[in-house]
């Protein structure tokens, strides 16, 4: 322990890091809900008093912790949302109202610079909104007509003479707006579709479906089971058997009305009673209807309750949140077509998938069952010893597998996740992915007989990548373009969908729009469709630029050059580009360019304060560090003190959240307030260190799954070799180098101090993962499989496994209203510390916060404690 009138020297500053003339640690009282609703008081070892990070320092343009984390407001009101008029001749974005957490809609014009205008509510409706559906008009090579959603009711927007007209105003809400050939407008009201004609005003419903045997089925079904004494009645009596043919005329009548009297609503199809709609897609031509079928008895994931400690009632509340990995479990659903013309149900069938009845896992299968086996055995065997019983051998005869061949041929269960009919409704295609994450599929369907055309397949035996699943039609319906990380990196490719024949076996052809190590997202079909724009990595994994590459002929050209981070959105009328613009120190702004190579981008945004600017703030490096495992660099962020260093530095390393999540980038980092206090440690003499370790995003899919059925492995290898090359290139003291991140970062800070011990200092883990087991389900059966399947996967990722080891002191900052990561994580860490009789650990509860921080104060009581932690041990 450190003696009350240790002082620490922390480059050219000294603090005085205790002021200790009492015992070296406060408790912080604070109370559980236990069994019956009883309460129960944890006492629990908490950091010392605090040191203030602006002593020593003038007042100001100094950076404080208290700057640092109060409002984000005073940085500036940054544009977001931002997103183009329907004319071209507006841009519009939202921006936080001052000091107030409500964002206003802004407008803006392209032609003329000046101050943006505020839109009102009054004239809300008559302004653009983002998204929606447009109309291609192929002769003009633009777009006509735009339908589109705003505050659940559907509005038409003529481009020709800018005209918007609202279509409904309804309680209901209503999505999925599209044009039909015949220039009505469909969209979806519940589960139903509706079609609008824009020149008579009718409201109809083209595909009335429900969810109930068909009633002819059902009298047939009747009739087989009709009992004797029925049958006898029926026999017997005139009476019965003429009611019984006057319902059956009654009944024909009304179905040959509703067939032959236009102003009816159709006959509607009957999909049985065990299912219920999933995604559903209407065809532009009206005739035909895709709907995924979910049964009504599948596995529902079953919810957590959390407690809420402050509240308005003052009682503690629960409520409902996210279950746990394992649940719910795959099911079968069904993709079915209905034809309205044909009045047939077809059941699209993905048996010939390829690879879709191989399953990846079978092994891990074959061992959990024989797991789970051994598991009753010994139960068994417990309960004979138990009860006094002998356990007597007797060789049972092997019951027969059923349907063994059957079940290893078996279709594998899918989700379908999307479905798009191309422009005029003559071609269907959905994408698939199987429950195990191993698999994606992209599918066309027959419209003519339901029959499934296979167009790519993407297997990965990690997981298939949850991002980069972008895919869309080209200007004339034949041809798809899509993303794939087939070849490492996420890349355009395009398919035909007259190559593909029903017959064959094999998948047809696709060309590859682009090629490299690099990784592209957003793509966006140029309003002409010669061209895909998108945003890339293409000079460096940490700066994105804007390109485009041509459909035909796949010439990629740069678009952007403005370094840093870009996004950008392309106009209505294709001749401009709306850029989303930052840098390492400069959030992001506005700027507009010609949609066009080599030209130039203008600033139009300038919301950054004055305060925010004057501010030193240490401009990160962007270096590349050796890693001893792989023959990739390890790029990161580097922060360094100014000045001459005479002696040894002390350091911190940061490890960021989420796991695949890239934060050594050019841009402004999403860690707005981590970037500040890493300008604020360097001020003090501090060197830190920020690296995309292995599983982050932005680097291709070996590095995302190198973590594989082994979370806290691979990474702690590439912090090490960031420990080493602090050590040798940048005058680091090996034995002052601190750690912390929050959610998976304080997962990996738990790793790092419980299973390399003398890696780090100190460490301060904030909202930490410490049982994958309890994490949730879409995130983590990606990457180690279901805890039941994969057990090992699990106990050889969970820091809660390996606390044992903790040996240097250790900070756990816990938000108590976490819906991400429970608290209740935490709250199993902490009492397995004390069971192990641990030393030298701290647990800070928020009692008000979630998984993100809201409250300024919480802000700032959490890094102070981090603060403290690193002044005291580093």
């Amino acid at each position: 322990m450190i003696s009350p009138s240790h002082t620490l020297s922390c480059g050219h500053r000294e603090y005085d890091s205790i002021q200790v003339r009492r015992k070296l640690y406060l408790r912080f009282s604070f109370f559980l809900g236990v069994i019956t609703g009883s309460l129960g008081m944890l006492s629990l070892v908490h950091t010392q008093p605090l040191l203030h990070d602006d002593e020593g320092l003038n007042a100001g343009d100094e950076i404080s912790l208290k700057l640092i984390m109060s409002d984000q407001e005073w940085l500036g009101r940054r544009p977001s949302n931002a997103y183009w008029g329907d004319l071209s001749e507006h841009f519009y974005y939202t921006q936080k109202r001052l000091g107030v957490s409500i964002d206003d809609l802004y407008r803006a014009s392209v032609a003329t610079e000046g101050q943006a205008t505020l839109v009102t509510p009054d004239h809300a409706a008559l302004e653009s909104v983002a998204g929606g559906v447009w109309r291609y008009d192929p002769d003009s090579e633009s777009y006509s007509e735009k339908v589109y959603i705003r505050k659940g009711d559907v509005y038409h927007r003529d481009i020709a003479n800018g005209q918007i007209t609202q279509l409904t105003r309804t309680t209901s809400s209503e999505s999925q707006p599209l044009f039909l050939n015949d220039g009505s407008i469909g969209f979806r009201r519940g589960d139903q579709f509706l079609v609008r004609n824009l020149k008579t005003g009718l409201e109809s419903e083209p595909f009335p479906f429900v969810f109930a045997p068909d009633p002819s089925e059902k009298k047939i079904d009747e009739a087989k089971k009709q009992s004797l004494l029925s049958r006898q009645q029926e026999r017997v009596f005139d009476s019965i058997k003429r009611n019984k043919k006057q319902e059956s005329l009654q009944d024909e009548e009304q179905r040959r009305v509703r067939r032959e009297d236009p102003s009816l609503p159709g006959t509607p199809f009957y999909l049985g009673k065990d299912f219920e709609s999933g995604p559903i897609a209407l065809s532009p031509s009206g005739r035909h209807l895709v709907m995924v079928l979910l049964p009504k008895k599948r596995s529902k994931s079953s919810k957590t309750k959390m407690p809420s400690w402050v509240t308005r009632s003052g009682d503690i509340e629960t409520r409902d949140v996210r279950s746990k990995v394992g649940t719910p479990e795959p099911f079968y659903s069904k993709l079915v077509l209905l034809d309205q013309e044909t009045r047939k149900i077809w059941e699209i069938k993905v048996d010939l998938l390829p690879g879709i009845s191989k399953d990846p896992l079978e092994q891990l299968r074959v061992s959990a069952k024989k797991r789970e086996e051994n598991r009753q055995q010994a139960i068994e065997a417990s309960v004979s010893l138990s009860a006094g019983r002998n356990s007597i051998a007797t060789d049972k005869p092997e019951e027969p597998k059923e349907n063994e061949s059957e079940t290893k041929s078996k279709p594998r269960p899918i989700q379908f996740r999307s479905l798009a009919f191309n422009h005029d409704g003559s071609a269907l295609v959905f994408q698939a992915f199987s429950f195990d994450n191993k698999d994606r599929w992209l599918a066309s369907v027959d419209l003519k007989t339901g029959k499934c055309r296979p167009l790519h397949h993407l297997h990965d035996p990690a997981w298939v990548n949850w991002r980069h699943n972008n895919y869309g039609w080209s200007r004339d319906g034949q041809s798809l373009w899509f993303q794939s990380e087939e070849t490492g990196f996420s890349q355009l490719y395009m398919v035909s969908l007259n190559n593909a024949d029903e017959s064959q076996v094999e998948l047809p052809g696709r060309i590859a729009l682009t090629q490299g190590n690099f990784i592209v997202t957003e793509p966006q079909l140029s309003v002409d469709g010669k061209h895909l724009y998108f945003r890339a990595n293409r000079k460096h994994p940490g700066q994105y630029e804007i390109y485009r590459t041509a459909l035909r002929g796949g010439i990629t050209q740069q678009i952007t050059n403005l370094g840093g981070m870009s996004s950008a959105r392309l106009s209505p009328d294709g001749k401009q580009l709306l850029i989303t613009h930052s840098k390492s120190t400069s959030p992001p702004e506005l700027f507009i360019q010609p949609a066009e190579p080599s030209a130039s981008a203008i600033k139009r945004t300038d919301t950054i304060s004055a305060a925010f600017k004057r501010r030193n703030w240490n401009t990160p490096r962007y270096v590349a560090v050796p890693s001893t495992h792989t023959e990739s660099l390890i790029h990161s962020r580097l922060y360094l003190p100014s000045g001459n260093r005479t002696q040894k530095s002390p350091a911190v390393m940061f490890i960021h959240g989420a796991g695949y999540l890239q934060n050594a980038h050019q841009g402004w980092s999403g860690y707005a307030h981590e970037f500040m206090f890493h300008s604020f440690l360097a001020e003090r003499g501090f060197v830190v260190l920020d690296m995309d370790y292995r599983a982050s995003a932005g680097y291709g899919r070996d590095w995302r799954t190198a973590i594989y059925r082994h979370m806290g492995s691979v990474e702690l290898e590439d912090l090490r070799d960031g420990v080493n090359w602090l050590v040798e290139h940048h005058g680091v003291d090996r034995g002052r180098i601190g750690v912390y991140g929050g959610s998976y970062g304080g997962f990996l800070t738990l790793m790092a101090l419980f299973n390399e011990p003398d890696l780090f200092a100190a460490g301060a883990a904030l909202r930490p993962v410490t049982d994958w087991a309890q994490y949730n389900h879409s995130y983590t059966s990606r990457i180690l499989n279901t805890p039941e399947l994969d057990p090992d996967a699990y106990a050889k990722s969970s820091p809660i496994e390996f606390a044992h080891g903790l040996q240097k002191p250790l900070l756990i900052c816990a938000p108590m209203l976490d819906d991400n990561v429970f608290f209740q994580d935490s709250v199993r860490l902490i009492q397995r510390l004390i069971e192990l009789e641990k030393e030298d650990w701290w647990i800070a509860p928020y009692p008000v916060e979630p998984h993100g921080f809201r409250e300024p104060t919480s802000w700032l009581d959490e890094y102070r404690r981090i603060w403290d932690l690193f002044g005291r041990y580093l």
